[in-house]
């Protein structure tokens, strides 16, 4: 165990000198050409404070102009001024824009009713095309908003600039200056010499720690550029002298403190570079010498080994990476505040950690990789299995099958051929669109290919992928079990065959589906209706029974127990009896007595029978039949049945206070005998519904009737070989009899 934590150890140890080696090359390579100079005051960061300590002396000081005299320096040359002019356009084209930009505002205030917000808009909106027309007429004009503009700019310049004074006034207590302009010969300083003759005896490098040359020509721009600082270029006059700074600074100065920090970074960065080469050397010296590491390594290689090659590579890669980017936040933190060692130092050892299990990973990844290529007869085998190269058998595969797509898509010559034809005028197209840029002399054939060629193959593709699509809804509609109408068919291509046999096929399964899906519903709701209108009058049955069992009730109450018994076994007889003729009819065992019969008197005798319940309703009906006899080969009492059901389904579903029209026709050899009323129900759009047994138009059952009577009418009627039809305009319901006349 102790051999066993003791070669742990050396592992770890090896890496992290091997990763602060690492980190020290990097470190000489990166901070190089930093802390190789002499000082802080020859490094590029102490430049960039020259250059902008130079750029705010000369505003603040050497060319200082004060704003009225930038003001009285500004020039407006003839190209601003038509600049200024042709800005947003032509004058019709400004005014134009100032029209539409206003007149939305002044319609919606005048739409608010806000006569004095409109009057405000149309004031502004007057002003401006004023202030456009003058600047197209006069150049003064133009020329005095030009000065205004430029006089604002100057202002906000003027007012930002500053916000840089603090900074120059910071870098001014450090850096001595001398400047003369050789014009003039004046000469500007920050020393408390009088005469320039004293100022450069003391500027020499016996008083100063760094002196130089400097040079700010009359175009020298600030380090930091604002807008309006071009008006004040011209202005500008050229200075030369010199920049130092002195030994006498106090150490408090930022200077003096930049000064002493750069020196113990170069120190440290010398000593961090030289140790981490003399570490690096070692390490290498061990990794001969020590059986512990490369062990290691073997006892990993068959787990790694099962990994596929392609993932190993990826792998050593971003670990790799990964461990090179944690060199550099080893060294950003190394160099990042000497003066908190221990504040940072946590940060460091961290790093230092994290990328020396990278760096050590990378390392055994690298040595496994190495055995792994060495071996060039397994490469094969192993490549094999890398997931890059099953990716490549996949894409083999999938070329495979566009292969042999292609050849089913020339299973049919013709198809093939027209597919052929439309790619090889797509792309012979685009060789054409190219070759326009190489030569427009080529546009015209590219417009004659076009419209001879190009344009009647669009359409003809138009054409076919649209008839392609409609076969697609189709058969997508087909497979959801909607039919819906046929297919049209035109031609003889391929899809007008391919449409010609899906509405062959769809006609097939067409009528079955329908007996199948209409024998389903109708098996379904008739068990609904008839287990719900049976179990109504039973369940009353049944309930009043049991009072009638109980002690101690009046005969009062016996009597109305016993009178709705009563009434609900007749409700249920009465439904049992519809059931039961239904069914007859519909096994065709229903038999006949025809009688020659007067269907007007017919009609009247079923209306007598109403006359109570007419009066009670608040149904207005109104018939119409002719003064003569209408006679039909009827069963009277059948027929009778007919008419009784109708006229009943008419006071029960009517509108309250509608009117109700009976008709009685003759047409020629047939007499046509209509009820037309207004249904205080929805009625279904689906007309054939009614016909069906236990259907009601008050779907919520709360009526009395049992849900047969349109059904057995119209039984009744198709077994007398006439007709009953139903038709419906919004909330008019309308049922129409036709049977054969007799003379």
């Amino acid at each position: 165990m102790a051999t066993k934590w003791k070669n742990k150890f050396v592992i770890a140890a090896w890496a992290i000198m091997f990763t602060f080696g690492l980190s020290g090359i990097v470190s000489f390579v990166t901070f190089g050409n930093n802390y190789i100079q002499r000082d802080y005051f020859h490094t590029s960061e102490f430049q960039n404070v020259l250059a902008r300590f130079t750029g705010d002396l000369n505003l603040f000081e050497l060319n200082n102009i004060t704003l009225e005299e930038a003001k009285r320096s500004i020039i407006v040359t003839e190209d601003e001024i038509n600049e200024h002019r042709y800005r947003s356009g032509y004058l019709t084209d400004q005014i134009t824009n100032i029209n539409a930009q206003y007149e939305d505002l002044i319609q919606q205030a005048l739409v608010m009713e806000n006569q004095g917000a409109a009057d405000i808009y149309l004031e502004e909106r007057d002003e401006k095309i004023d202030d456009i027309i003058n600047v197209f007429k006069s150049d003064e004009y133009v020329l005095a908003k030009i000065i205004k503009e430029k006089e604002q700019i100057l202002e906000e310049f003027y007012k930002e600039r500053e916000n840089y004074r603090p900074e120059y006034l910071k870098y001014k207590e450090a850096l001595y200056f001398y400047f003369e302009n050789s014009a003039t010969g004046k000469f500007y300083t920050n020393l408390n010499e009088s005469d320039e003759e004293s100022v450069k005896n003391f500027m020499t490098p016996n008083n100063m720690l760094y002196i130089t040359d400097y040079s700010i020509p009359s175009n020298y721009s600030m380090y930091y550029s604002f807008a309006g600082f071009d008006e004040l270029e011209n202005s500008f006059i050229p200075f030369e002298g010199q920049i130092a700074v002195s030994k006498s600074l106090s150490s408090s100065n930022w200077a003096m403190i930049e000064y002493e920090r750069y020196k113990q970074k170069q120190i440290i960065w010398w000593m961090y570079s030289l140790a981490s080469i003399v570490v690096l050397i070692l390490c290498f010296y061990l990794l001969k010498k020590a059986k512990v590491i490369l062990a290691g390594i073997e006892k990993w290689r068959a787990y790694y080994n099962k990994v596929p090659l392609d993932l190993r590579v990826i792998f050593f890669a971003i670990i790799g990476f990964f461990a090179a980017i944690f060199l550099i936040f080893i060294n950003e933190q190394i160099f990042y505040d000497i003066e908190n060692p221990f504040v940072y130092g946590r940060d460091i050892i961290t790093c230092m950690a994290v990328g020396s299990v990278l760096w050590f990973l990378t390392l055994v990844q690298g040595k496994l990789l190495t055995l792994e290529f060495k071996d060039r007869k397994n490469v094969k085998k192993v490549w094999e299995k890398a997931l890059f190269y099953k990716t490549g058998q996949s894409i083999k595969l999938l070329f495979n099958k566009v292969k042999r797509s292609l050849k089913d898509a020339f299973l049919n010559t013709s198809t093939g051929m027209q597919l052929f034809i439309v790619l090889a005028t797509v792309f012979g197209l685009g060789f054409a669109a190219i070759m326009i840029i190489a030569d427009p002399f080529f546009l015209l054939i590219y417009i004659l290919l076009l419209a001879f060629i190009g344009l009647p193959i669009i359409v003809v593709l138009i054409k076919s992928i649209g008839h392609f699509n409609r076969i697609v809804n189709k058969t997508n509609e087909l497979a959801v079990g909607n039919l819906g109408e046929d297919l049209p068919v035109s031609g003889k291509s391929v899809l007008a065959m391919l449409a010609s046999n899906i509405n062959v096929l769809k006609q097939g399964v067409k009528t079955s589906q329908n007996e199948q899906a209409k024998s389903e519903r109708l098996k379904t709701e008739l068990i609904t209706n008839v287990s719900h209108d049976l179990r109504t009058p039973l369940t009353s049955i049944i309930t009043y029974t049991e009072l009638l069992k109980t002690e101690g009730i009046s005969n009062e109450d016996r009597l109305d127990y016993l009178e709705i018994i009563d009434m609900k076994s007749k409700r249920l007889k009465l439904l049992i009896d519809d059931l039961f003729e239904v069914s007859k009819m519909a096994s065709g065992n229903m038999e006949l007595t025809l009688e020659k019969v007067d269907l007007v008197q017919l009609l009247q005798q079923s209306l007598a029978e109403y006359d109570d319940t007419i009066q009670e309703s608040s149904l207005q009906f109104r018939i119409t039949y002719t003064d003569m006899p209408v006679y039909a080969l009827v069963d009277g009492k059948k027929l009778w049945r007919v008419f009784d059901n109708l006229i009943g389904n008419v006071l029960k579903y009517s509108l309250e206070n509608s009117r109700v029209y009976i008709t009685v026709r003759r047409l020629d050899t047939q007499v046509m005998i209509t009820f037309k009323n207004v249904s205080k129900y929805e009625l279904s759009e689906n007309i054939d519904e009614l016909f069906e047994r236990f259907k009601r138009g008050d779907t919520s059952r709360h009526t009395e009737g049992s849900g047969l009577g349109l059904a057995i009418a119209k039984s009744i009627v198709d077994i007398h070989e006439g007709s009953l039809d139903i038709k419906t305009d919004g909330d008019l319901f309308k049922v129409s009899i036709s049977l054969k006349l007799v003379v």
